[in-house]
């Protein structure tokens, strides 16, 4: 099996791959931890929101897998390359990998797939580098989808507790960490692994990932804050709160017509999933011009969150905040700002407005023409394409407008 285009499987990918597990198995193992604390302290109602968290997040992403390996399974079979692989896409086997699925095993499977091909591939040198690389995408926007489930929501939770209690104990903390560590990891693996589907990756550098990856982070921290400061004076209205925002996230995703998904349920499901992690972040996920939508949306977090942040203040213990407080209400509006300045900077600078080898010239070809391209296998039995990931990447490299051809993006020493 062949790449119309380069698709190689490096070590650096079998190391995200297996980074990735651990930084999963690592947050999993930290919300267990957390959850048991809780209930012998006989903090039941904690415990439960923790179990919750866990529960919803896994039942939301074993569908999404379910979803996409009845998808995956109209691929030919015999592009599999290992024992693994023939379960994945054999038919024969359907009533296992459902099994598996319902066990709340099915992410987990995907990930030993991915390191089984990832290793014959890189150490041993076997064919399939294309079919390792396209088991990895899914995985990185599965875990996306964890990250805003569970790690989000479970990092609001203890700092709401640390907060409510004026203390912590060390459990805390490494849930802390865990989630942390899990949402920065994500939002650099996911942005990886969307760079993949652009045929002249290479000249994208790792400052690009820096840049990329510092505003996301800066901009994800002060809303989580915000978030946290408001559920830490109003706990009871941080459930109505979301509510309203998330509809009308919905809404607007809903408006924007997405096409993610090979049914009209598993769309709901995606668009529902958009409008949660839209509470949180920015996602693009429709063709168009991307730069009106993001100011829309970044000024409804700028109000939204000021708003949250204005409550707390007003609401809060003046006896007990007085050390933090002052400092925080510095430290998120502008942390924002400089996120913002840095996504600014990273699309003035950093973000591959024209994608064109050098034959091609003069030419205006659409994204998505090229994006396809870069995914098909010419010599397979049967065209290869990982089109959840092809279609996110091609949204999120909309070019706004043609511009000339670009001979090396900022001089960037290094790619991913």
């Amino acid at each position: 099996m062949e790449c119309a285009m380069p698709c190689k499987y490096s070590w650096l990918d079998f190391l995200f791959t297996v980074v990735g597990v651990g930084t999963f198995l690592f947050d999993l193992g930290a919300d267990l931890w957390v959850a048991r604390d809780f209930y012998l302290q006989g903090d039941y109602c904690w415990f439960g929101l923790v179990v919750g968290f866990i529960v919803v997040s896994s039942v939301l992403m074993q569908t999404f897998s379910w979803f996409w390996f009845k998808y995956d399974r109209e691929l030919d079979a015999q592009t599999a390359q290992t024992a693994t692989e023939s379960l994945l896409l054999g038919g024969g086997r359907r009533w296992g990998l459902r099994a598996l699925h319902i066990c709340q095993l099915g992410f987990l499977l995907r990930y030993i797939t991915a390191i089984e091909q990832g290793f014959l591939v890189w150490w041993k040198g076997k064919r399939g580098s294309d079919y390792a690389v396209y088991l990895t995408h899914d995985i990185s926007m599965l875990r996306l989808f964890e990250t805003f489930f569970e790690s989000t929501p479970q990092l609001i939770l203890m700092l709401y507790i640390i907060m409510h209690d004026n203390e912590a104990r060390v459990v805390q903390w490494v849930s802390v960490a865990a989630s942390t560590m899990s949402i920065a990891w994500m939002v650099l693996e996911y942005h990886r692994s969307l760079r993949s589907f652009l045929p002249e990756k290479a000249k994208l550098g790792y400052g690009s990932s820096v840049v990329y990856f510092l505003w996301n982070l800066l901009l994800i921290a002060p809303r989580v804050g915000a978030v946290a400061l408001f559920t830490s004076v109003l706990p009871p209205f941080i459930t109505l709160h979301f509510l309203l925002l998330w509809a009308a996230m919905f809404f607007w995703v809903w408006r924007q017509n997405t096409d993610f998904m090979d049914s009209v349920a598993g769309e709901g499901l995606y668009r529902a999933t958009v409008a949660l992690i839209w509470y949180f972040s920015w996602f693009n996920v429709a063709e168009g011009r991307t730069r009106g939508r993001s100011i829309i949306y970044h000024t409804i977090m700028v109000v939204d969150s000021a708003i949250l942040v204005v409550t707390w203040w007003f609401y809060r213990d003046p006896a007990l905040t007085q050390s933090y407080a002052l400092p925080l209400l510095i430290v998120l509006p502008s942390s924002y700002l400089l996120g913002l300045l840095l996504k600014v900077l990273y699309y003035c600078c950093f973000h591959p407005k024209q994608w064109q080898r050098p034959e091609e010239a003069g030419e205006d070809v659409p994204d998505n023409d090229i994006l396809f391209k870069s995914l098909s296998f010419g010599t397979a039995p049967s065209q290869m394409r990982n089109k959840r990931m092809v279609s996110l990447a091609s949204n999120f490299y909309y070019r706004d407008a043609p511009q000339a051809p670009a001979a090396n993006m900022n001089g960037n020493n290094g790619a991913i």
